[in-house]
Parts: C-alpha cells; sequence; structure tokens
C-alpha cells in the first residue's frame, strides 16, 4: 500500500457472501462499516466515509492559495460486481478552493453507480456561489480503455462570477449508471427524465391576438425549477449519464430518491431515504 494514502478497502466474497476483508483509514479519513443495512437476505456491505470535525477543513474557507482536496483512486469494479457511490452533496463555503478526483477501473459485465453533486454553499445564509475554486473530475476505465471521462470546473473570473453564470439554480448534479443490472433503472430514468422536460420545456403556444396582449413576464417565463438530461455512453451504450440542475437541494434529494429507489433489491434499502 502506499505511505501517502489515508485510506484501503476491500470487499470479497467469502463463502459465497460480499464481506468486507480489508478496511483501513488513517486521519483525517474515517471509515465506518455497520454490522447490518436492511434485511439479513440481502448480500451487500454498505460502508461509510467520515472526516472528523463534520467536513474538509479549508472547504469551510481557503487559507492561502492552498486547495483541500479528495481523492478516491483506483476502485476497482469486479465481474458482476456492483458498486454505488451515493454521497451527500460537496458543500463549498465562502472563499473554499476545492479539488476532487475519483478513478473507477471496471470490467464489461461490472455495475457502478456514481452519483456526484454538489451546491452553491450555504445559499439560505446568503452563501451563493461564493467559494474561489471547485473542479470536480471523473474517469471510468474499462481496462486501460477510457470509458467515461468528465470534469466541471467553476471558479471566479474576472469578466463574470460564478453567480452571475448559475443564476437562480443552487445545485448541480451528475448520476452514473453503468452494466447490465442497472439496464431497468437506466431505462426507466431516461423515459421519466424525457417526458419532464418536453413539459416544462415546452414552448408557449401562440393566441394570436391574445398572445399579443400578454404582459412582459409572460413572454419571458421564468426557467423551471429543475433540468434534467440523461446521455448514454459506451461502445454498446450500457452506461447512461444523468445531469441535473435545481434550484433547492431537496428537489434533487427528491429526483436522486425516485429515481434510484429501485436499488432497495441491491442494498437492502432506498438511497438517500433518510434525506
Amino acid at each position: 500500500m502506499d505511505a501517502a494514502a489515508t485510506g484501503a478497502v476491500r470487499v470479497e466474497k467469502v463463502r459465497g457472501r460480499s464481506a468486507l476483508t480489508q478496511c483501513f483509514a488513517r486521519y483525517p479519513l474515517k471509515l465506518i462499516a455497520p454490522s447490518k443495512v436492511g434485511p439479513a437476505s440481502c448480500d451487500a456491505v454498505w460502508l461509510y466515509a467520515l472526516t472528523y470535525g463534520g467536513g474538509i477543513v479549508s472547504v469551510y474557507k481557503a487559507v492561502g492559495s492552498k486547495c483541500s482536496e479528495q481523492l478516491l483512486e483506483q476502485a476497482r469494479v469486479g465481474e458482476d460486481a456492483l458498486l454505488v457511490v451515493i454521497p451527500d452533496p460537496v458543500t463549498c463555503f465562502r472563499t473554499a478552493q476545492y479539488y476532487q478526483k475519483q478513478v473507477f477501473q471496471v470490467f464489461a459485465n461490472s455495475n457502478l453507480v456514481l452519483v456526484d453533486w454538489f451546491t452553491s454553499g450555504r445559499y439560505e445564509s446568503g452563501e451563493k456561489w461564493d467559494f474561489r475554486f471547485y473542479k470536480s473530475v471523473n474517469h471510468i476505465f474499462l481496462g486501460d480503455q477510457p470509458l467515461f471521462i468528465d470534469s466541471v470546473l467553476l471558479e471566479q473570473g474576472s469578466n463574470s462570477t460564478i453567480a452571475e453564470r448559475m443564476q437562480e439554480y443552487n445545485v448541480i448534479a451528475m448520476v452514473v449508471l453503468l452494466g447490465p443490472k442497472l439496464k431497468h433503472i437506466q431505462d426507466q430514468m431516461q423515459d421519466e427524465v424525457r417526458k419532464l422536460m418536453s413539459v416544462q420545456l415546452r414552448p408557449p403556444t401562440s393566441g394570436g391576438s391574445r398572445y399579443a396582449m400578454r404582459s412582459q413576464s409572460s413572454l419571458h417565463p421564468q426557467r423551471p425549477p429543475l433540468i434534467a438530461s440523461c446521455s448514454p455512453f459506451g461502445h454498446t451504450g450500457t452506461g447512461m449519464v444523468a445531469r441535473v440542475a435545481a434550484v433547492s437541494t431537496e428537489s434533487v434529494y427528491s429526483f436522486l430518491r425516485h429515481h434510484l429507489a429501485a436499488l432497495e433489491a441491491f442494498l437492502g434499502a432506498s438511497p438517500y431515504s433518510a434525506s
């Protein structure tokens, strides 16, 4: 193990059941593996990654030019295995600088659920897109070949602030679904998102002279409180990425609870059900 690593986890089949065979963490990382989540018949291992003090200190505020970093590297998902990464959103305080990178290696029949999302900050307290820098990188490799490469970068600019670019939206989320076990969830999410957006983004119908009499506000309707899109990836379309922009954190929690509810069959509990 690399001496610089702060944590390592291994889950393997032991007597036909998934078991945690290695779990190491060094300050400031803390790993908690609950003994039971969901019914005993469910073959899943749950793991919570925590940091002492409730967060990464420099995410609260940046010290000079220092940037807080969080890395999840070489997460290997075995054949026919399922890895589900479902964190709460990253919330950067005013002047924070934050960088994270996650790298996954999969087989052709591996299964992966990845949720990566962040908020504008403590926007209910008046901090809205006030951090200095945020970057999140996600790489998925099939063998040694890149399958999915994604990078999100937000930083304050000289011509416009992050808040000006984001308008009224306070939450950005990405959901990656990969693998044959998740095909039904992909199909359902794509279908429902398509229907939702066809209604929310439908242009106003022309009503002749009545349309001409509309107020200026009706000619420029408000943007939808939640916008989502779905796109397949991979040579055979085995992967799908959904992207969401929303006004409120709770609306994204509701989106995730609804569209990931079918994971309960694999995990023994529905993701974000307690949020």
